[in-house]
């Protein structure tokens, strides 16, 4: 986001300096356009020096350091249960102990 914001400062800033032309006024707009662009300017260099910060630490690098421990990350798959279907048929009971 700040890398968007100071190319707008940027462009706003070139666009009072040299596309505006005005001969009054108590405020000169070419010289509040060179101080958009340097603040535009300064943001833009200042993104650029966060920008490795914004991803977390160790996005950029190409693995832990010598003195960090490795991150595993496992994923599990779970089975899926089947389930077991019993048909039951008309049948006679089975035969009980003989009668005495």
């Amino acid at each position: 986001m700040g890398i968007v914001i100071s190319l707008i400062l940027i462009a706003f800033g070139a666009i009072l300096t040299w596309a505006v032309d005005t001969s009054g006024g108590s405020v000169d707009p070419q010289v509040v356009g060179v101080i958009l662009m340097v603040i535009g300017l300064v943001v833009f260099a200042i993104s650029l020096v966060l920008w490795n910060t914004w991803w977390g630490p160790g996005f950029w690098y190409g693995g832990p350091g010598p003195h960090d421990e490795a991150v595993v990350r496992r994923r599990v798959y779970r089975p899926t249960v089947r389930r077991t279907t019993y048909v039951e048929e008309d049948r006679p009971p089975p035969a009980g102990p003989p009668a005495p």
